[in-house]
């Protein structure tokens, strides 16, 4: 039987398996504070950011964010109607090095 680590890893994969997923991560990862931009104001990503860049609905994002967060990839702040995500590149870090190992 697996180890909690192993579940945890799993559910990393298979964040990953996802262009969309992959494609949000970028774009968090890529973000840098914008002056005057509320919704990239540091480096958090404000979910309608996510939604318009990538042309999804906000239900299909929120679905995606979940999966992401659920693996410990993204983090995540509700301030009144939005959620501002950030990503845990330790996260990262530790799927790469796993894959790394093998």
């Amino acid at each position: 039987m697996g180890s909690t680590n192993d579940v945890s890893l799993d559910l990393v994969f298979k964040a990953l398996a996802s262009q969309q997923r992959r494609e949000i991560l970028r774009l968090l990862g890529a973000c840098t504070p914008e002056e005057g931009e509320a919704c990239c104001a540091s480096e958090e990503v404000c979910s309608c950011r996510l939604s318009e860049h990538l042309g999804l609905a906000a239900s299909t994002i929120s679905h995606h964010m979940g999966v992401l967060r659920d693996a410990g990839l993204v983090d995540g702040r509700k301030d009144g109607l939005w959620v501002y995500y950030t990503l845990r590149r330790d996260a990262l870090d530790a799927a790469a090095a796993e894959l790394h190992g093998l």
